[in-house]
């Protein structure tokens, strides 16, 4: 899952980050909210943890602003400011959740899970194309109606192709949403993905745009690993 993390403090924001990475959360981390538009407007974010107290104003203008925007991304408060009133207005602000500092780190990803869960039943369910199905509650692929193994980073890599179904993806957004933007990524990680992705779920499962990126393939192009696709390939794809 893919948090993004908005505090400016940055030993709390190395603590949460790496304790979060243990639990397999992908974990971006700006400190402003003018940082924290831009990551909005870049990255697909699952969750996100906002502290009030930021160089360029509080946290919860922000969250005003996205739910008048309609973004509708879950979002945990997560601040030293601790009265109820502080809680009654982080919440009606529009916040999910609410966690006073200090706290555990078990506390914390208890909480996200929780919200992630909360988002995932009202959600449609099933996201499909073609032959395959993702179930993104249970963080399960199938082709054909067969349950398909995939890798975490797989997983989130397919799911970010089938949430922008008919956008060209960008080498650089892919990594972001894989790797997170605080992160160095070797220069051939994301082609190995992708290759296993296309061994797994037919070659044309993603197609390269020259010069620009990657989409999504036809939904035709979904095929079980061993069935031949009649549709064309590049030669990157083989």
């Amino acid at each position: 899952m893919h948090v993004l993390l908005i505090e400016d403090d940055p030993l709390v924001a190395s603590g949460i980050r790496s304790g979060l990475m243990t639990f397999d959360f992908v974990v971006d981390h700006v400190s402003t909210l003018n940082a924290a538009r831009q990551s909005m407007r870049t990255v697909t974010s699952d969750v996100v943890i906002l502290d009030r107290g930021l160089p360029d104003g509080d946290g919860l203008q922000l969250l005003a602003e996205w739910r008048e925007q309609g973004v509708d991304v879950p979002v945990l408060v997560l601040t030293a400011r601790d009265t109820v009133r502080d809680r009654v207005d982080g919440l009606q602000g529009g916040a999910d959740d609410y966690l006073v500092k200090p706290f555990d780190l078990d506390e914390l990803v208890a909480r996200l899970h929780a919200l992630l869960r909360r988002v995932a039943g009202r959600s449609s369910g099933m996201i499909s194309h073609g032959a395959l199905a993702l179930d993104p509650a249970a963080r399960e692929v199938y082709v054909e109606g067969q349950l398909i193994s995939l890798s975490r980073r797989e997983l989130v890599l397919l799911e970010t192709f089938l949430q922008s179904p008919r956008s060209v993806l960008s080498a650089d957004q892919l990594k972001d949403s894989l790797y997170g933007m605080n992160d160095d990524v070797e220069s051939n990680a994301l082609n190995v993905h992708i290759h296993h992705l296309r061994r797994k779920l037919g070659s044309g499962v993603i197609e390269t745009v020259r010069g620009l990126g990657y989409r999504l393939g036809k939904p035709e192009a979904v095929h079980l690993a061993g069935t031949p696709y009649k549709g064309r390939l590049y030669k990157d794809q083989l």
